[in-house]
């Protein structure tokens, strides 16, 4: 499967994201052809800020493989900080983003925490299916706004 292909998967777990209220962010981590993990954002379900989707897949298939090597991380959104930072830690070797994320984007936007500012960089793909995962971002701020 192709980078597009992957993200219309973790686009389908930002829909479920969205179908619950949530900020319509999904995550996939694929190693060896094949998803180890998927999330979406839980921040206002489990009354936690930091229950990101990216966060929450990187910690799921951290669990499940024991190492990301040879894993990549598909995310909607380009990741905050904190899951920027966990990239790192976790030495995830690739991540690809759809959305940029220009307030608070750190894979490229603000800043690139994984280019090189610590031990470990990390290869870093973004604007994969931009339009549609920006669309679905918009569509819920808007429609939050309406209400």
């Amino acid at each position: 499967m192709t980078d597009r292909d992957w993200m219309i998967c973790a686009l389908a777990e930002a829909k479920i994201a969205c179908d619950e209220n949530e900020v319509p962010v999904g995550a996939i981590v694929v190693k060896n052809d094949a998803i180890a993990a998927k999330a979406h954002n839980r921040c206002s379900a489990d009354h936690d800020p930091t229950a990101h989707a990216e966060l929450l897949a990187l910690k799921a298939a951290y669990a499940k493989l024991g190492s990301l090597d040879g894993c990549t991380l598909y995310v909607t959104l380009e990741p905050c900080a904190m899951c920027a930072g966990a990239t790192i830690h976790m030495r995830l070797p690739r991540l690809v983003f759809g959305a940029f994320d220009p307030v608070g984007g750190c894979c490229g936007s603000k800043i690139d925490l994984g280019d090189h500012w610590f031990d470990h960089s990390i290869e870093t793909i973004g604007g994969v299916c931009e339009t549609e995962c920006a669309s679905i971002l918009k569509d819920f701020f808007r429609a939050l706004r309406i209400e």
